[in-house]
């Protein structure tokens, strides 16, 4: 987790501008922002709406509720990958996934499956066949009930391809945390799904992520900021917010050399088309 004094507010954007991937109920910093705080310095720079995403049961729960007091939030709802081996090895994923799906047909505010996918970085071999289970029913609950499907991919990129391509998408997909090369990019962008890119293109070693931004056509870019994760440089180690969300989209208006304007009502479009219309 970040530690540190909050970053000041950077200059507001020029268009309106959605935070794509957001987990306020995480933030256990030390200057912790409530939810009406956090929505309040993100309006100020221009940034009026948030995707809240749930990871496990007492965080979708949350989402929801969330979603349902504020305007401005929608919720997505799902069991994070590295939670599957967990639930299957205490024999309970069966059932944690039913509530999962309760949850997405319970409130209009629920737009969104997900974060759910594969993690290889954080499950070994030994958790993987929960984590494909998991998957494929999150994946056919979004399909049933006509929902955005957000995917979390870390070191898995040909196996969530294949997933995919085997069961067939969802509609309205997602990339959340776009962290593939440029090839991988261009595949997300052939299967027509959208790809959120987050502070990771501003840090240094991310060479690759900037890569792929730049060959992601701006019909296809969404941003987010993974609060109170991945906060951008130059604040790297202090907690992140949605309110940080114009520092990442400056970083890419800069990589695609596209005008600030223009990027900003392209992602604002674009996350509406991706999660099912606008809201708010």
């Amino acid at each position: 987790m970040s530690t540190g004094d909050r970053p000041p507010l950077p200059e507001p954007l020029p268009r309106p501008v959605v935070d794509s991937h957001c987990h306020l109920d995480m933030d256990d910093s030390a200057e912790q922002l409530t939810v009406l705080d956090a929505l309040e310095r993100a309006r100020a720079v221009n940034v009026p709406r948030i995707v809240q995403i749930g990871c496990d049961l007492p965080g979708a729960k949350w989402a929801v509720q969330a979603a349902e007091a504020h305007d401005a939030i929608v919720a997505g709802v799902a069991l994070h990958p590295n939670e599957a081996p967990r639930l299957a090895a205490d024999g309970q994923l069966d059932d944690a996934l039913a509530e999962i799906e309760s949850l997405v047909v319970s409130s209009p505010r629920v737009r969104a499956v997900g974060e759910t996918g594969l993690d290889y970085f954080r499950t070994g071999e030994e958790g993987r066949a929960a984590q494909h289970e998991s998957f494929r029913a999150h994946i056919a609950m979004a399909k049933k009930h006509d929902k955005t499907l957000v995917i979390h991919d870390r070191d898995s990129h040909a196996d969530v391809l294949a997933v995919l391509d085997e069961v067939g998408a969802p509609e309205r997909t997602v990339m959340h945390c776009f962290s593939g090369h440029a090839d991988f990019a261009r595949a997300c962008v052939e299967r027509g799904f959208w790809l959120s890119y987050s502070g990771t293109v501003t840090f240094k070693n991310a060479q690759p992520v900037r890569d792929a931004l730049a060959v992601t056509p701006i019909e296809r870019l969404l941003v987010e900021t993974d609060a109170p994760f991945l906060t951008p440089t130059p604040y790297r180690g202090r907690p992140n917010a949605s309110y940080l969300v114009p520092t990442t989209v400056r970083a890419m208006a800069q990589v695609l050399e596209v005008d600030l304007t223009v990027l900003c009502e392209a992602i604002g479009a674009n996350t509406d088309a991706a999660f099912g219309g606008a809201w708010g």
